[in-house]
């Protein structure tokens, strides 16, 4: 049978009794309709005496008049080319394969641009080790047109050029010699970044150079070292892992900067009968425990018992549900033999250790060819940190990286940093730290850059870059060279690295093509101890950093992460990724203290939703020691471990950040000693928060079976199709038969069988909910920005929304015995308790069904949305006038209505209200205007070159070629788009697969979009 499961979406809807609830279910429009705004005073039109003819009169005449004023297009002044450059043809896009490497984000991209313009990051499917190309890396392309970039070099706040930039260098480096003075930089993970530092302080020996890692990683580093003798991050093949153990880590998403999500993605397919038996023991509801098969909430504290009794120790004090999950687990760990993988994501080096060990014969983990992204030493950042306030280190040099803002105790180091003798800020912008530098050095983006990357040890990567500087930048690279005396440029520099070591099976060229190399030759040796002060000092396992204090059982355990949007904060000026709803808690525009439940009950903290469903919350202060961070909000979150909080780093910048985007709270006071894991206290404050959160903006009105399809891999391999995933029926003539039967069908059907024909499939098996394809759809279809406000009011204009569903029961065997034993009154609500502390989730991309049978047609009284040919439910923009019964008349609720013109307009103050914002747009989207209709339109611009090309080339479209913004963005593969009338293509195998369904099917609707249901491996043994 199928899957009964009834999912919910907020805790709003686990109240039977819910007028909320139960009005949206009704609502036409969640938000009622202004007339009174446009309409003007209403005593005084009911006052008015014009006639109806006058008032026609007066209508045509504007019409008429708005028509003649629209004939005078606006003066738009250009240069054009004096020599077009050969590689520019006008409306045809170009390549370029590159890499993003902020000190955070590590990927292999592709990147798309238009007459010089980047407009759009994608993977690089050539880069084996691609690293992760995620919504950040996605949204990295609107980052480069900030309109608050430095323009240039400065000293003492005063504009200056770089020849006299540099004279002041040579000077004050002259003045510093015999002082300590620090190179403090992100990690670059280049080898030739590395090797010319080491040059430049071959030139200045007082220089010494330490990395920062805003979010450290140093416990790994010191492990990794402490074993294998160098420091390095391991590498995991999840593919290779029959049996995975996350104690606290999101693998799925930023831990150790992420990248996993393919080759676990791989292990999720139910091949050959098998999936791989994921289980999770986490504080937080992350993306990961979220795809979990078993999930366990846990407390840090507690998490450190589990991850010891998993490899040997004792279960004793642990409660009975973890101890039990932990005996099942580790059985199952012995049974996989080699096969088998723990991983943690704690901030200690013994637990990291412990991980090591286990894994050290798995043959999921690599440590020959470890991942070098993460650099930073703990022991070394403090001894600058303490280097600085106590006045011993005179001089601090920075490179990408704003320690005011992101160092536990900011305010005292910068305090302690404007009373330095020499300080020169490297950046984009002029950050909280380069606000307070005598020097500051303008760089490029990375897509005005050259650069060189080593992700993983022996894999190679070059940045280049994709456009002219567009402000009077240099970079860090070449300011070394300029310093050290060196008349080459960085290019030159790079490229005589590569071809004396690095090339030997390939040239410059061809490297530069693929953007990536294959080579055991090295530039630099990484991992080596230095000289600098604190470098070698690692944290052993008995120290006492190494350990979370498990005695204190005061207060509350706070887990600190990183937002999958947000990342660590380096680009909180990027309004794509502030609108990025939150995958877990769909909420935008904020970061908030998560907290369960249970403690909520006791603390007196609300959740509430208003009339139309917006969420509210309480408020509360975060103590931790003599750190206090007031008016934090709450969220109530479903499955956060009782006793445990949670809270996002990233936010509260404020230096170089626009006034929209100065959102959230700065939560790196809490990251003492840089550890995830602290003991905070709550206290309840006045006042509720309105949050930006659409998790009840489409409720699902009794439906949910219908939505979200799951079974288990036991019943998969054991039973027929039509038991784990039947066609829905409807009676025809006294008889069932399937709503896919003709018979069923009151429309005269579309002739499919000629030409193309396109479907896209979802597979929630391997779909993480990360969201690059949501940022991917913005970047390609010109989707406007609406700021907070609108969102609240449920009018945010994405495309594509991923829709986070919980479950009602803790497993699905479960939930259906406590079904069927149910006493005849009881309703659904009696299985619904448990889901507070421990739900299910399922994640489900959303987006326009392209319904051969669609109900948004029937309705559109001027005929502005139609059928096509290849299967596509077309909008015509300039037809639409708003009337919205297409929106209403959609059961998927993907429509999306312009409440307001978006584009250069001061109300919305966003990219698209600035030149240099603007720069972004693809130029083959029309950009929409307000008072119309917009949804997906399946990337039609791409479908349509892509059948342009191969004509143009007299050969049929090859299996694959066929792409959309959201595919081409999932690197799991969860999104496959084809055109279903190829026999042989991989859309047209998902089509006739056992897991294929559609949403809602029974509507009749016949979407064009099909989904894979969800399978999971429930065995306990």
């Amino acid at each position: 049978m199928a899957s009964n499961k009834k999912y919910w979406k907020s805790f709003e809807e686990l109240n039977p009794d819910s007028k909320i609830v139960q009005g949206l279910e009704q609502k036409e429009f969640v938000t009622e309709i202004p007339t009174d705004e446009f309409l003007g005073n209403k005593e005084a039109l009911e006052a008015s005496s014009t006639t109806r003819r006058d008032f026609l009169k007066y209508v045509g005449f504007s019409t008429a008049a708005a028509t003649l004023a629209a004939c005078d297009g606006p003066v738009i002044k250009s240069i054009p080319y004096v020599l077009l450059p050969d590689e520019i043809v006008p409306g045809v896009a170009n390549y370029y394969a590159s890499t993003m490497a902020d000190g955070f984000d590590f990927a292999n991209v592709l990147v798309k641009t238009r007459e010089g313009r980047p407009i759009k990051v994608q993977p690089n499917d050539l880069a084996k080790n691609s690293g992760s190309v995620n919504a950040r890396v996605q949204a990295s392309v609107l980052s480069l047109y900030d309109k608050n970039r430095l323009a240039g070099p400065q000293i003492d706040g005063a504009d200056v050029s770089w020849p006299e930039f540099d004279t002041a260098m040579a000077q004050k480096m002259n003045e510093m010699t015999g002082k300590d003075i620090v190179l403090l930089t992100r990690t670059f993970a280049s080898p030739s970044t590395s090797k010319l530092i080491s040059e430049f302080i071959a030139k200045y020996p007082n220089v010494r150079h330490v990395v920062y890692d805003t979010v450290s990683s140093s416990e790994v580093l010191d492990a990794f070292q402490n074993k294998y003798g160098f420091r390095a991050l391991p590498d995991y093949d999840f593919s290779k892992a029959d049996v995975v153990v996350s104690v606290g880590a999101d693998f799925l998403g930023d831990w150790q900067g992420g990248g996993h999500s393919k080759s676990y993605a791989q292990s999720r397919l139910p091949k050959n009968g098998k999936i791989s038996r994921h289980i999770q023991f986490e504080a937080n509801l992350t993306l990961t425990g979220g795809k979990a098969d078993k999930r366990i909430p846990a407390t840090p504290s507690q998490q450190l018992q589990v991850l010891k009794a998993l490899t040997g120790g004792s279960t004793s004090g642990l409660p009975e549900n973890i101890a039990d999950a932990v005996n099942k687990a580790k059985a199952q760990l012995h049974k996989a033999g080699n096969r088998a993988l723990i991983i943690t994501g704690l901030p200690f080096v013994e637990a990291q250790k412990i991980a090591l060990d286990f894994n050290a014969n798995s043959e999921a983990m690599d440590s020959s060819k470890p991942r070098l992204i993460r650099q930073g030493s703990n022991s070394e950042v403090l001894a600058v940190v303490n280097g600085v306030m106590s006045g011993s280190i005179k001089g601090l040099i920075t490179v990408d990286v704003d320690p005011v803002y992101s160092l536990p105790n900011g305010k005292e180091f910068a305090e302690a940093y404007k009373n330095l003798e020499m300080t020169l800020a490297f950046g984009m912008k002029k950050e909280a730290t380069a606000a307070l530098a005598k020097m500051v050095a303008a760089t490029p983006h990375y897509l005005e850059s050259w650069d060189d990357i080593e992700m993983k040890k022996g894999s190679y990567s070059l940045t280049q870059p994709t456009i002219r500087p567009l402000f009077n930048t240099r970079q860090f690279q070449d300011s070394l060279l300029k310093w050290t005396g060196s008349n080459k440029s960085y290019y030159d520099y790079i490229k005589e690295n590569w071809t004396s070591s690095i090339l030997t099976d390939k040239t410059w060229s061809q490297a530069l093509h693929d953007g990536c190399t294959v080579s055991d030759s090295e530039i630099f040796a990484y991992g080596k101890a230095t000289s600098t002060e604190g470098a070698g000092v690692m944290e052993s396992s008995s120290s006492d950093g190494a350990l979370f204090n498990t005695q204190d059982t005061s207060g509350l355990e706070l887990t600190l992460y990183t937002k999958t949007g947000m990342g660590d904060g380096r680009q909180a000026n990027n309004p794509w990724l502030q609108e990025f709803p939150d995958p877990i808690t769909r909420a935008s525009w904020d970061n908030y203290v998560t907290v369960s439940a249970a403690d909520a009950k006791d603390l007196g903290l609300v959740n509430k939703h208003v009339s139309n469903g917006a969420l509210d919350g309480s408020y509360v202060n975060i103590k931790l020691g003599n750190v206090v961070i007031e008016n934090v909000p709450v969220i109530i979150q479903p499955g956060q471990a009782r006793g445990s909080v949670g809270m996002a780093l990233g936010y509260g910048k404020t230096a170089s950040i626009q006034a929209e985007m100065r959102t959230g709270l700065n939560a790196y006071p809490l990251y003492q000693n840089f550890s995830s894991v602290q003991n905070v206290t709550l206290e309840k404050v006045g006042g509720m928060h309105e949050f930006a959160c659409v998790q009840l903006q489409n409720t699902m009105a009794g439906r949910s079976e219908d939505i979200i399809k799951e079974t288990t891999i036991e019943i998969f391999n054991t039973k027929d199709k039509d038991f784990f995933n039947p066609i829905p029926t409807v009676e025809y003539d006294h008889q069932h038969v399937t709503v896919r039967d003709r018979k069923a069908d009151i429309w005269s059907p579309f002739d499919e069988s000629i030409g193309h024909h396109f479907n896209m499939s979802i597979d929630l098996n391997t779909c993480t909910g990360c969201g690059a394809c949501v940022i991917a759809c913005h970047a390609e279809n010109n989707i406007p920005v609406v700021g907070k406000d609108e969102v609240r009011k449920f009018r945010d204009m994405h495309w594509l929304r991923i829709d986070r569903y919980y479950s009602a029961g803790d497993t699905f065997q479960e939930e259906i015995e406590t079904l069927e034993n149910l006493p005849a009154f009881d309703t659904y609500s009696i299985i619904e308790n448990p889901s507070y502390e421990n739900p299910q989730v399922a994640f489900q991309p959303m987006l326009c069904q392209h319904c051969n049978h669609a109900p948004c047609e029937t309705v559109c009284p001027v005929a502005a949305t139609s059928h096509g040919r290849q299967g596509q439910n077309h909008m015509a923009y300039n037809r639409c006038v708003g009337t919205r019964y297409c929106a209403n008349n959609c059961p998927y609720k993907v429509r999306r209505f312009n409440w307001f013109l978006y584009n250069e307009n001061d109300e919305f103050d966003y990219n698209m209200n600035n030149d240099l914002g603007r720069m972004v747009l693809n130029p083959d989207v029309v950009v929409r205007s307000r008072g119309v209709m917009e949804k997906c339109s399946l990337c039609i611009q791409m479908t349509q070159l892509t059948i342009l090309e191969a004509k143009r080339e007299g050969r049929p479209v090859k299996d694959g070629e066929f792409q959309t913004a959201c595919s081409i963005a999932c690197d799991t593969g969860a999104i496959v788009f084809g055109d279903v009338n190829d026999a042989d293509s991989e859309i047209r195998k998902l089509k006739d697969g056992d897991r294929m369904y559609h949403v809602l099917e029974d509507l009749g609707t016949k979407p064009n979009v099909m989904y894979q249901m969800m399978v999971r491996n429930t065995a306990e043994e």
